[in-house]
This record gives structure tokens, sequence and C-alpha cells, in this order.
């Protein structure tokens, strides 16, 4: 049987990438941002369109539709963007963010392409979120069989992704009951690690930029940051100057009871153990755990070692030149998208799934 995808808010193509490793064609991924046009175009066997999502599902829907061509099995895959339903929103009122109905486009193109498998990946709190629910009824009105909320839920190191992150991993199928492959490492001892995942990139400095890899880049650091990491451990936090006698190098924020609760920022990674989540700010040493493990390297990771640890190969090109590794639009690209390794796994269990049901399909027209 043919199966194609169509990956809707592709960006720079981490789950088609994923898909396709798994041996699940897609024929196209859409987004707006024409800047994950190169990286798409480059590092996938699909076409990019630049299209807004939303405006397409009101307008022309039918043109989504239209990609499958004469596809046996169709898969709309997506990421609608996370932001709204994140936590680092604070408790914000996210029903005000522009990107909140983004997840209705994608029912919205559901109802109108009739795919026979849909899978939608999202940040671990999207449950939470009346629009979400929603998104879920739409599925079930439609005859969707759609796999538990405890097969949805997603801890990125059991599926080989270097990295705390918590995901939720819809899918749905009109086809018969569908899930999501179970994990590959069941145990902490066999999570891959932030040093199995970066420690053969050359060594570079704060603000130097490798002249072999134009996104081995790492962000330069004021001097008072400098001296901060300089005396930072891995896995410790800020606390650590304080014990050391460096008050001086404390925070404003650090001095408040309200701000000694939040010990991440300006931390070093721990070698040994996963990433904390990859977020679209990586590349700040002062923005979460982003210092480099290595004692010897004072600075946040690299452009390119952000995008390892969400385990996009060491190769895949994201720019044309050198003269395009900015920092803000190269860290949201890599940070906002679906971890390579994981839209594997949710290729190969759609894989399965197809097969699965059309052997019982064969079975049941042979005993008829």
């Amino acid at each position: 049987m043919e199966i194609s995808a169509v990956d809707l808010f592709c960006g720079a193509g981490g789950l088609t990438y994923g898909l396709e490793q798994a041996g699940l064609p897609v024929v196209a991924g859409i987004d707006l941002n024409s800047r994950c046009k190169y990286p798409y175009d480059e590092n996938t066997n699909s076409e990019f369109i630049e299209e807004d999502i939303q405006r397409l599902a009101k307008e022309n829907p039918e043109r989504v539709a239209q990609l499958f061509g004469d596809s046996d099995v169709c898969v709309l895959a997506g990421c609608a963007p996370c932001q709204p339903f994140s936590p680092l929103n604070h408790g914000d009122d996210s029903k005000e963010h522009q990107k909140w109905g983004l997840l209705n486009a994608f029912s919205a193109l559901v109802k109108v392409v009739e795919p026979d498998i849909v899978t939608m990946e999202n940040v671990y709190e999207v449950r939470n979120h009346d629009v979400y629910d929603e998104f879920e009824e739409t599925l079930s009105d439609l005859g969707y069989w759609i796999n538990s909320d405890e097969n949805k839920r997603v801890y990125c190191p059991e599926y080989g992704v270097p990295q705390t992150r918590k995901r939720w991993v819809l899918l749905a199928s009109r086809r018969g009951p569908i899930n999501l492959k179970g994990p590959v490492h069941k145990n902490e001892s066999e999570y891959p690690t932030v040093k199995d995942t970066i420690e053969n990139l050359p060594a570079i400095s704060a603000g130097e930029t490798h002249s072999e890899d134009s996104m081995h880049r790492s962000r330069d650091l004021a001097d008072v940051n400098i001296e901060r990491i300089k005396i930072s451990e891995p896995g410790k936090t800020w606390k650590l100057w304080e014990e050391k006698g460096y008050e001086d190098l404390l925070l404003a924020c650090h001095k408040k009871s309200s701000g000694r609760t939040y010990t991440d920022p300006y931390g070093r990674m721990t070698p040994d153990k996963p990433a904390p989540t990859i977020t679209t700010q990586f590349y700040n040493y002062g923005s979460g755990r982003f210092g480099h493990y290595d004692m010897g390297q004072n600075r946040a990771i690299s452009l390119r070692e952000g995008a390892m640890l969400q385990t996009f190969p060491r190769d895949y090109k994201f720019i044309d030149s050198p003269e395009e590794n900015h920092l803000k639009p190269l860290g949201e690209m890599i940070g906002n998208a679906v971890p390579p390794k994981l839209g594997e796994v949710i290729g190969k269990s759609i894989i399965h799934h197809v097969e699965n049901t059309a052997r019982q399909e064969r079975l049941k027209n042979f005993h008829v």
C-alpha cells in the first residue's frame, strides 16, 4: 500500500526527516516561515510550501487534499506551534496568544481532507487546554480511533532523545486502534547523555564560530558572565557562587526569596545525563542550564550542539552561507522543532499500524 504524509507547521523539517527515516514518504511540508525553506529542501525529500495554514484552512483546504495524489493511505501530521500551551507562559492567559487558533486550523483541515491517519505532537501541557479537547472531540466525531492518554505521554530520553523533554503525541486512525511504539530505553542508565551527543565537536570559545562549521557558533559573553561560568560546575547551580564567596556575581533576583527557587539559569549541563529541554533560547547562558559541561569551555552551547541535542544529524544543513548564522532565528528554528528521533518513532508506529490493519483486512477477506 502506498502511504504518504503532509507535514503541517513543518519548520526546519524535524518531523519530516524523522518520518522519512522511518520509511514513511512525505510529499509536502507547509510552514509560514520562509527561513525554513532552505533546511527543509536541503535535508528532506519533500516539497516546502510557504503558506499560512490558518488562511489555507479557511480559504483553500482542498489544496492539502490534492497533495496526497493517489496514495492509498494519507497521513496528516504536524506540531501546531506550542507557545500558547507552554509552561513558559507562567500562567498568562494563552488564549490571547496570536498562535492560539492554529490547532483549530489543523482541525479544520482534518474535516476537509479526511486523512486516514492524523498525528499531532506538542508540549505536554497542551492536554490542559479547551482547544485541545475540541481537537480530540472533532476526531472522535469523525470516527477516528485515538491512542490513550497514557500512550500519548512521551518522556524523550526513553526514545533516544538526549534531553528531559516531555511531549504529548496524539495518533488517530480511521483504520482501527493505533498506538505509539513503546520506549526504547526503560532504565536511566540507558538514556543518551549530553556527552554522548556532543563530545566529538571541536572546542570553541564564547563568541567563536568554528571555521569548518558555521553552525558551531557560541554566543559572546559579557565579562561578568565569563567570571560566573568559570566558577560554575556541571550539575551545580548559581548558589555555588555564594558558597565560594563570590556574592558580587549574584543577580538582583538571586537575592530575593522569590528568585532563589529558579536555579537552572547560569548553570552548566551535566555530562552523564540528558540535557534539559532545548528551548528556543538555548544559546543564551542565562536562559537555563545551557552552559557547556566542559570546564575548559566557558560558554553556552553552540547552535550545532543544540541541534544535535534535538537529534538533528551533525551534518544537517540549516543555512546557505556563514553570514546567515543569526542566533535568534536559528535558535527558534531548532528549539521549536520536533526531535527527528521522535519523528522516526512516530513514523514507525504509523507504518506498523498500516501493515497490521492491512494484514487483518486480508485475513478477513480470506475467510469470507
